[in-house]
């Protein structure tokens, strides 16, 4: 076997001698010439490129645009130092066209760059303006840059959750067309659970179903308008009927984890400066999503809801899967046949109404045109600008014009008595210092459920006047006068008292222009 191991070698030197000195001298270091940066400098220090560009927006913040030619510009960063003179006027007049609520067509890295000033608090003096023109340039533009959302949707949350916005991040996921980030659904989902359960939508409950409801048929061919529509009010009819039942609502008996908590990195892919409101955001929710009880409840209340509106809408078909307790899904079933039977009343009974002030004015013009034509015959022979049978032919006109005014005000006005008690009713309204409230005798005011104290706690004037008329002798009388009163219609009037009660009592209280007869024992002591 070969060896290839070496020995190894070692040599001395000796330290101890003075080397000799080089001929090449060192410069003494006050001499070397030194090369001038242009970096932007605070205090001191170099600016980073996110702190340069806040600087110079702030330098440009008040900066109008004079009109000038569109130039193209595509950056992978976008900043004013990548922007060439022309690029740089064509920005500043857009951003001014911007501001008073134009949105001509530019380059996407315009936007962004627009965008960068608004994150870093650059154009607003309170958060909310700013955020409304940072949603105000997504909705704008997003049609013509669909890559808009994936941006957009991820800094508007992040602003809101910075500036501690009070306002639902529902809005952001309804224009992204139902994506956010699971986190941000599930806070906003427990908000609304634990708050306003009305403002639940089909975008943010989509997430929580076990099947994807857009590949269904009845979805695509018209069925998903009215789902968005009749979804949030059947959640709540749950809600209330839960708590009824169980004495305990959506939010209490199925949500019950711990919250969790995790770092949200601010404006990814930004240009932000990380000084201004820092890298990171505490982010607090609790995971709905993974609450396997309530993702049942939810699928099972939108496969009840949506086979019950294939049956009305005569769609063939049913999804199959399990179902909800039988009782729920009656009175499921019950709401929303009165729903769809409100809506084919209201198809075939148009509602006119004739507007008494106008009616009145065009009398008035049609009285001036007639006195306008009678004009006195010396008048007529000196002018002589028109034949007399040109000027009985207009006046004939106008005469009939007033004659049939006149007629259809007859026919759609009220009774001078009705005149009269709209007239005392208004001034008693105006002149009352007591505010106008749906209240019960004292005797029966105690046996109330809360449900009845919240209901009228949500009713304002017009609709506890409402009430009050479907209580009357003469019901329609009464509430034509109402609806005169606050300048709307008594059908208005009915549905928004249907929508609060909804809300409070779980189920609707007028059917057919009346009180529905299982509640009108509720209403026997109404004071009035």
């Amino acid at each position: 076997m070969k060896d290839h191991s070496r020995q190894l070698e070692f040599m001395e030197i000796d330290l101890t001698e003075e080397p000799e000195a080089s001929a090449v001298p060192v410069p003494e270091r006050s001499t070397i010439p030194h090369r001038q940066f242009h970096s932007s400098r605070a205090g001191g220090s170099i600016l980073s490129s996110e702190k340069r560009f806040v600087e110079e927006a702030r330098q440009l913040e008040k900066m109008e645009g004079d009109p000038a030619p569109f130039v193209p510009f595509m950056s992978y960063w976008p900043t004013y130092g990548v922007m060439n003179e022309s690029q740089r006027e064509w920005y500043l007049y857009w951003r001014s066209e911007v501001k008073q609520g134009r949105f001509p067509d530019t380059d996407l890295s315009y936007v962004f760059v627009h965008t960068y000033e608004l994150i870093n608090g650059v154009g607003w003096r309170d958060p909310q303006a700013g955020f409304d023109q940072l949603k105000q340039l997504w909705i704008q533009y997003r049609a013509r840059n669909p890559q808009l959302d994936g941006y957009m949707q991820e800094w508007l949350v992040d602003y809101t959750l910075v500036h501690q916005l009070d306002m639902p991040l529902s809005e952001i996921l309804n224009i992204s067309s139902g994506y956010l980030p699971a986190e941000i659904q599930d806070m906003e989902m427990h908000r609304i659970l634990q708050n306003r359960i009305s403002d639940v939508s089909l975008n943010l409950l989509r997430r929580y179903y076990d099947y994807d409801i857009t590949l269904s048929k009845f979805y695509r061919d018209g069925g998903q308008g009215v789902l968005e529509e009749v979804i949030p009010k059947v959640m709540v009819l749950v809600d209330s009927y839960l708590l009824r039942t169980r004495q305990a609502g959506i939010a209490d008996q199925f949500i019950q984890d711990k919250p969790r908590t995790t770092e949200r990195v601010l404006f990814r892919k930004a240009v932000y400066d990380d000084t201004l409101y820092g890298k990171t955001v505490p982010l607090s929710y609790v995971p709905v999503g993974e609450n396997s009880d309530f993702v049942q409840l939810v699928t099972r209340v939108f496969r009840c809801t949506e086979n019950k509106c294939r049956e009305l809408l005569g769609f063939r078909g049913r999804l199959r899967g399990k179902t909800l307790e039988p009782e729920l899904a009656g009175l499921i079933e019950r709401y929303l046949d009165k729903v769809y039977a409100a809506k084919q009343d209201a198809a075939e009974k148009p509602i006119i109404r004739i507007d008494a002030e106008k009616l009145t004015a065009l009398q008035q013009e049609s009285e001036y045109v007639r006195q306008a034509l009678t004009i006195e015959e010396d008048v007529e022979q000196v002018q002589g600008a028109a034949s007399f049978e040109q000027q009985a032919a207009v006046e004939g006109e106008a005469n009939h014009t007033v004659k049939y005014m006149t007629e259809l005000y007859k026919d759609h006005a009220l009774e001078p008595e009705a005149d009269e008690a709209l007239a005392e009713r208004s001034e008693a309204v105006a002149t009352s210092d007591t505010p106008v409230r749906l209240q019960w005798e004292e005797a029966i005011a105690g046996e109330l459920a809360e449900e009845w104290t919240h209901l009228a706690d949500q009713l304002v004037p017009q609709h506890v006047l409402a009430i009050h008329a479907l209580l009357s002798e003469d019901p329609n009388t009464e509430l034509n006068l109402v609806a005169e009163q606050y300048g709307t219609m008594p059908a208005l009037l009915l549905d928004e008292i249907n929508d609060l009660a909804m809300e409070t009592i779980g189920d609707l209280l007028i059917d057919s222009d009346r009180i529905v007869s299982e509640y009108i024992n509720v209403f026997e002591h109404v004071k009035r």
